[in-house]
C-alpha cells in the first residue's frame, strides 16, 4: 500500500521546487508522482499541420519521487508522516504518525 495516493496535498522537501505545495494527480510508476504545479519543465515542440498542433515552448509537468515530498495534515497544516494500521475487519487504513487520525482521500477509488 504507498502511503500517497492521488488527491493528497502534499509539500515539496527538497531539489529545485522546494517549499511548494500541490495536489497529487497521478501516479506516475511504482515511486513517481505527478504533482500540479511543481516540477514543470519546458517542451520545444516542432509544430505538426497534419494534427493542426502549433509549434513553441510548452510547459510540462514531469514527475517527481516520493521521497521529495511529505503530506501535510490538514488539521495541523504543517507536513507529517504516514503509517499503515489494520482494522478490526483486517482492512488497512493510512493514518498520521502525529496525531493518529485517518487520512482522508479527496478522490474515490474506481
Amino acid at each position: 500500500m504507498n502511503k500517497l495516493r492521488t488527491g493528497d496535498e502534499v509539500l515539496v522537501i527538497a531539489g529545485k521546487d522546494k517549499g511548494k505545495k500541490g495536489i497529487v494527480s497521478a501516479m506516475a510508476g511504482r515511486d513517481r508522482v505527478v504533482v500540479e504545479g511543481v516540477n514543470i519543465s519546458k517542451k520545444h515542440q516542432k509544430p505538426n499541420p497534419n494534427k493542426n498542433e502549433p509549434g513553441g515552448i510548452t510547459s510540462k509537468t514531469m514527475p517527481i519521487h516520493i521521497s521529495n515530498l511529505a503530506i501535510i495534515n490538514p488539521d495541523t497544516g504543517n507536513k507529517d508522516k504516514v503509517s499503515i494500521k489494520i482494522n478490526d475487519g483486517g482492512g488497512k487504513v493510512r493514518v498520521f504518525r502525529s496525531s493518529g487520525g485517518e487520512v482522508q482521500s479527496t478522490v474515490s477509488k474506481k
